[in-house]
């Protein structure tokens, strides 16, 4: 049975690591709410960080709300996703919506990432 846990290994942590994937970045997954950008990691598993700017998500508590959401979608989808750190940028409009429009934009996000993956890094 396959773990779904969210240890430290499966964050990214350091300016470092988003300073790579930001001078790096292999893969692009544009929405009208996020974008995810991301690169190999070189590691066995994949690793998420956020950038949710106030600019265009206003209050902390939505701020929060996103991150919370994406965080447990990673989770009971890493085991799926290729070996990528992954930043999760904010664009203006995702605070305001629904919990359930959130986890459907987070699917979506990993089906495309996990295409895009599978054709550009093999």
């Amino acid at each position: 049975m396959a773990e779904f846990e969210y240890p430290r290994q499966l964050r990214i942590l350091t300016g470092g690591g988003f300073k790579s994937v930001f001078n790096n970045v292999t893969l692009k997954v544009p929405d009208q709410h996020i974008l995810l950008l991301a690169t190999p990691n070189g590691l066995s598993h994949p690793r998420i960080g956020f950038v949710i700017s106030k600019k265009n998500v206003r209050r902390a508590v939505k701020r929060n709300r996103v991150r919370r959401i994406m965080r447990e979608s990673f989770r009971l989808n890493q085991h799926q996703l290729p070996a990528v750190d992954i930043l999760v940028l904010a664009r203006p409009g995702l605070g305001e919506l629904e919990k359930d429009e959130l986890h459907r934009l987070a699917k979506k996000c990993w089906s495309r990432l996990r295409k895009k993956a599978q054709k550009s890094l093999k």
